[in-house]
């Protein structure tokens, strides 16, 4: 049984606490933090509503700038996974498109949640060991520091058909490619983190929560210390399946030029990744 404390983000233990459930499982999960719910609110519930309406399709991703409109028909599909994900998104960077039809309060979000990541990769900076520390070939903080590559994805999982493929999920087990990925709970459950035990284990869901987990970035540049930890989004069953389901992940990213091992710069380890989730 995987256990994932709830770390208060205003206790003095806080650091210690985060970084050694980080270390253990490759989550960590905070209460108290200085993301606004209220604002995470407003946000699910006016993409949802852009999600539900045809303005979507005006803002089509660009497929070399990756921002923009992703809809289901295009959604990525899972390494060594047959089927593409039951969902649509939208991605937000600061210089990308972002819909006329909503406020700026994701761009706010964007800007709040890469200060508080600035925080917490402090954190995880400080309390690696001294040799995981001396691998890292700057201070973490300072690999996100001039990148626009951060991206905010709001995501939405819509009600389902009933004639998805057998075997196709909302998110199929997947590890994330980024340093950390910030995530409030969401507006439904279903998020699982597969532990060292091999089984799957619910991540506390409460709304108000922030997820954090590690990305394939930050497993590479700690030699694994920090576990980039496989997850997966559930389909639903009952009454749940015909509700839609909104998240706001957001991917911590630095520059491209940032050598993260001997094997990899973030552009080698991102490109790298990208043809994978292409199929190439």
């Amino acid at each position: 049984m995987i256990h994932l404390p709830i770390v208060d983000f205003q206790s003095s233990s806080a650091p210690a606490d985060f970084c050694r459930s980080l270390h253990e499982t490759g989550f960590g999960v905070l209460k108290n933090h200085p993301l606004d719910q209220e604002q995470v609110e407003g946000i699910y519930a006016e993409w949802l509503a852009f999600f539900q309406s045809s303005a979507k399709d005006s803002y089509a991703q660009d497929t070399a700038k990756f921002d923009g409109y992703f809809s289901a028909a295009v959604s990525e599909t899972a390494k060594n996974h047959q089927y593409k994900d039951v969902k649509e998104f939208f991605h937000i960077y600061p210089w990308g498109l972002y819909p006329t039809e909503v406020s700026d309060a994701a761009r706010r979000y964007y800007q709040e949640g890469s200060a508080l990541a600035a925080t917490l990769l402090g954190w995880v900076e400080e309390n690696s060991p001294a040799q995981v520390r001396a691998g890292y070939s700057m201070p973490l903080p300072d690999m996100l520091v001039g990148s626009d590559h951060t991206l905010l994805r709001v995501l939405h999982y819509p009600p389902l058909s009933g004639r998805e493929p057998p075997g196709a999920m909302r998110a199929a087990a997947h590890g994330d490619i980024n340093l950390l990925t910030l995530l409030p709970a969401a507006s439904e459950p279903g998020l699982q983190v597969l532990g060292k035990d091999g089984g799957w284990h619910d991540v506390p869901c409460d709304f108000g929560l922030l997820i954090v987990n590690i990305g394939d970035m930050l497993g590479e540049a700690s030699g694994g210390y920090y576990p980039s930890t496989v997850h997966r989004v559930l389909n639903p069953v009952g009454v749940a399946a015909r509700k839609s389901r909104v998240s706001l992940p957001l991917f911590l990213h630095p520059r491209r030029e940032v050598v993260l091992s001997d094997r990899h710069t973030v552009g080698s380890y991102f490109d790298e990744r990208m043809r994978e989730l292409r199929g190439m």
